[in-house]
């Protein structure tokens, strides 16, 4: 494992999980733990598929994003949403 890659993985997961908490506001689970979730599955992403795509640093960088955005949307689905008042 290079740590360079692992660091473009981290950064490219946390852009991607904060990208998709801000276009799917109703399903962002805050900027923290989007921030987290993001972090985590871009480098889960970059070290699990992105060998089998290629594409060099472009292709890890961009797959590391993919999968961090699509993490913190996976977790908000299952996630319970707080009740509003009265309901």
């Amino acid at each position: 494992m290079d740590l360079t890659a692992i660091i473009i993985q981290l950064i490219s997961g946390v852009v991607g999980g904060n990208a998709a908490g801000f276009l799917a506001k109703a399903r962002s689970l805050g900027p923290m733990m989007n921030t987290i979730l993001g972090a985590l599955g871009g480098v889960a992403g970059g070290q699990l598929i992105a060998p089998g795509v290629g594409g060099g640093v472009a292709g890890d960088a961009g797959t590391s994003a993919l999968i961090g955005a699509l993490v913190p949307l996976a977790v908000s689905f299952f996630a319970k949403k707080k009740a509003a008042p009265g309901d």
